[in-house]
């Protein structure tokens, strides 16, 4: 049996992992909020440093207001728009991007401590360098996002706020398996990392399609093609698809075919969840189990109120938020199986 080094401090790893992903959490939120607001060009340069200092000067904001009238989202949309309108807009890609910054001061520093002082398990050292640099490159992706918006076209590419989305929603996957991963080890030293099954690998396969055509509905504002369920304006097939270019074009670019994907596909991935959420029960997963169900079930009628709402924002902001916990409960469940099967 294997014993921890006096030095490692896993318990206190793992809580300070899970306050990341509560933070990573918080950014996915104000993230939705952001697209939802139309605001996420509003900041037309990416400064890593200097960039968390907001304009604090009339001048100051004068200047950022000119870089955006530049852009054509101001030039075909926003014509006319007011300073106060345009500090709107501001504060939400501002404030979306200080939780960046602070979620990689949060990881960083404390990893270099946690290094410093050897507390870092055997075996967990390269994972963690692993998710460090992730959350760098997801900062690099957010700024390839924008940059797609700011020349020719008024919105960002939606392939690319999908690779956004989707590496976000990665990241906190990661942050909760490895800080559940250094509980177990705390509890147990002799504990082994809990693996990816056969079955949840499917599961996760048939989630990810499912987000990936919530974010081509996000990007492609596909969601005010229909507020009507379950039919798409009294129809099942929704008339309006541009059969043009590949199918693959079709299929991820036409809004009313991705808005109709992202509907049906939906009781898809509901079916392979509560699989997983009854595997993991029968495991003795009960808290995992509840954990699913309950994010599932608040998703679905999050997810029709919010059509039929006619996309109301605080119901899409709350569908994505709750999106994110449905990540975070199946990666919970997932983890539970891949630890007893291990």
């Amino acid at each position: 049996m294997s014993v921890l080094p006096s030095t490692a401090r896993p318990r206190a790893m793992s809580a300070w992992l899970l306050a990341v992903a509560a933070l990573v959490f918080a950014m996915l939120v104000v993230g939705g909020v952001t697209r939802l607001t139309e605001s996420g060009l509003s900041i037309t340069e990416w400064k890593p440093v200097t960039g968390a200092i907001p304009p604090l000067t009339h001048e100051q904001w004068l200047d950022a207001f000119h870089k955006y009238q530049q852009i054509p989202e101001y030039k075909e949309i926003n014509r006319g728009m007011s300073l106060s309108a345009f500090q709107f807009i501001f504060f939400w890609e501002w404030a979306h991007r200080l939780l960046g910054r602070i979620i990689g001061l949060a990881f960083a520093l404390p990893l270099a401590w946690f290094a410093w002082r050897r507390a870092i398990p055997k075996g967990y050292g390269g994972r963690l360098v692993a998710l460090l640099m992730l959350g760098g490159l997801q900062g690099a992706i957010g700024w390839w996002m924008v940059a797609s918006g700011l020349v020719n076209r008024t919105d960002v590419s939606h392939y690319r706020l999908a690779v956004h989305l989707l590496t976000a929603l990665f990241i906190i996957a990661g942050l909760v398996w490895t800080a559940l991963d250094l509980r177990a080890l705390a509890a147990n030293p002799a504990s082994r990392p809990a693996r990816l099954t056969g079955f949840s690998l499917a599961v996760a396969l048939i989630l990810t399609v499912q987000l990936l055509f919530g974010a081509f509905t996000a990007g492609l504002d596909a969601g005010y093609v229909s507020n009507t369920w379950p039919l798409m304006n009294d129809h099942f097939v929704p008339e309006g698809v541009t059969w043009a270019g590949s199918l693959w074009a079709t299929v991820s670019s036409d809004p009313y075919l991705v808005h109709f994907i992202h509907r049906w596909w939906a009781w898809v991935a509901a079916v392979a969840l509560i699989l997983l959420a009854r595997r993991a029960k029968r495991m003795g997963g009960r808290g995992p189990s509840i954990a699913v169900n309950a994010a599932l079930g608040t998703q679905i009628l999050l997810g029709i109120a919010t059509v039929i709402s006619g996309i109301s924002l605080p119901l899409a902001a709350l569908h994505q938020a709750v999106g994110a916990l449905v990540v975070i409960s199946a990666s919970w469940a997932m983890h539970w199986i891949g630890a007893r099967e291990a």
